[in-house]
């Protein structure tokens, strides 16, 4: 009888220990979710949309949309992760397009077996739209994906049908902040920003500059724009328009003279997605004030 219960007690204590320490692939293989870190800005959105956030465990920093996002746990910036932040949430999979750094962090994170999914940068609408099926099929999400086409869709329409009352088109600088580099940047004419200002009536005056380049006195006093938009973190950081028109040739152009100097969310500008037609809606009235 006492062998009996011992060996009772040995399965028993076997069971919990084997509950005790199941992975995080089968507590998912059970609930039917994942653990997702996602260190692009552009998916981040995108799976919120869907309706998929609550897979979210973590983010990087440059993830700022929608305001749930900010609440996540951070990985460090998408080109300066943080592998032991990233290992620590337990990931089912880690998401991102491409655009990762540094290759050391990648590497670990492959010795550990964490798995990653590339997802195409998505820089066009038709492209965004494909996207947003490549994603959907992720989460079972198709009927999510169709509204969010639709809805785009009729923004753009508004837009496209709005802009035609202007008869100026303002040129325009749009100022960074890279993070990585610490220093304020220039957005050149190649980019969803400039494309976005083009469908809200603007030019990006930047036409010459490819990328982004360090922001100069030669650069913008040449350019000569009459309105600066410069993205959230970097317009924070100096605090308002006055304090900005002190940055390096800003004094001399017409929007440094005229205070012309707006803050616009980096998330807004900087990559496509359901709120495009709404973005380049609220461009439309921010540069034709």
């Amino acid at each position: 009888m006492k062998i009996i219960r011992i060996a009772f007690l040995l399965v028993l204590s076997g069971t919990v220990i084997t509950a005790c320490t199941s992975t995080t692939k089968d507590q998912t293989s059970t609930t039917g979710k994942q653990r997702i870190v996602c260190v692009a800005k552009q998916l981040t959105e995108l799976i919120y949309a869907l309706g998929a956030g609550d897979q979210l465990v973590g983010v990087d920093l440059s993830s700022t949309y929608p305001p749930a996002a900010q609440k996540l746990t951070k990985v460090g910036y998408h080109r300066l992760l943080n592998a032991e932040g990233i290992i620590a949430l337990k990931p089912t999979v880690l998401y991102h397009d491409g655009n990762v750094a540094p290759e050391a962090v990648l590497e670990q994170l492959k010795k550990v077996g964490v798995p990653m999914k590339v997802f195409p940068d998505a820089h066009t609408i038709p492209e965004v739209k494909a996207l947003f099926d490549t994603l959907a099929a992720q989460f079972g999400a198709q009927k999510q994906a169709d509204s969010l086409k639709t809805k785009l869709d009729a923004d753009l329409a508004k837009a496209a049908e709005n802009v035609k009352q202007y008869k100026t088109t303002p040129k325009i600088a749009i100022i960074h902040f890279g993070r990585v580099i610490n220093n304020y940047l220039v957005i050149g004419k190649a980019g969803t920003a400039s494309y976005m200002l083009e469908l809200a009536g603007g030019k990006n005056v930047m036409d010459t500059l490819k990328g982004m380049k360090p922001l100069s006195p030669e650069i913008i006093s040449k350019a000569q724009p009459d309105i600066i938009l410069v993205t959230d973190f970097g317009y924070d950081r100096m605090g308002n328009a006055e304090k900005l028109a002190t940055l390096p040739g800003i004094a001399l152009t017409p929007a440094g003279k005229n205070k012309r100097i707006y803050r616009i969310e980096e998330h807004d500008l900087i990559y496509l997605g359901p709120r495009t037609g709404e973005n380049v809606l609220m461009l439309m009235k921010l540069i034709h004030q």
